[in-house]
């Protein structure tokens, strides 16, 4: 359910706000939705997987903090944010 190097390195790369930027929000949003995406795909086939299921919940939690923190700062890197991503549908 964890990234390996070469995804995080393109998901750093296709979200990162400058040239040495890693860890910003944009980027760490990026990597939670990737995992929690996986992480959904993995609970569908193991439906009695409950410390996958609560995982899973806190990083659902931890992005939507990371979401409002953007949104308080800027409402156009929010809005580019969640199109890029395609979440909040």
């Amino acid at each position: 359910m964890s990234l390996n190097t070469e995804e995080k390195q393109k998901l750093i790369n296709s979200h990162q706000t400058h040239g040495t930027d890693t860890g910003s929000v944009e980027v760490q949003v990026a990597m939670l939705s990737e995992r929690i995406t996986k992480l959904s795909g993995h609970l569908q086939n193991n439906s009695h997987d409950f410390s996958s299921r609560q995982g899973l919940l806190k990083m659902i939690g931890q992005r939507k903090r990371l979401l409002t923190y953007v949104r308080s700062k800027s409402e156009k890197r929010y809005t580019d944010l969640i199109n890029k991503l395609g979440i909040r549908g």
